[in-house]
């Protein structure tokens, strides 16, 4: 879960990236960086406490 979920990531950020650099939306990314990058840690957070662990012996 922890690999996919870094994955799943870069992959939105990216698209979302490209269609700002390309027109297809308009949206200010520095604007939402400052109000909601808190939530970076907090789904960081998630996912690292659903992710299972080693098995103990």
């Amino acid at each position: 879960m922890k690999g996919h979920f870094a994955a799943i990531l870069l992959i939105v950020a990216g698209c979302l990236a490209l269609a700002v650099n390309l027109e297809l939306v308009e949206i200010d990314l520095a604007r939402i960086a400052r109000i909601w990058w808190p939530l970076i840690p907090i789904a960081v957070g998630i996912a690292l406490f659903f992710t299972p662990g080693e098995p103990k012996p």
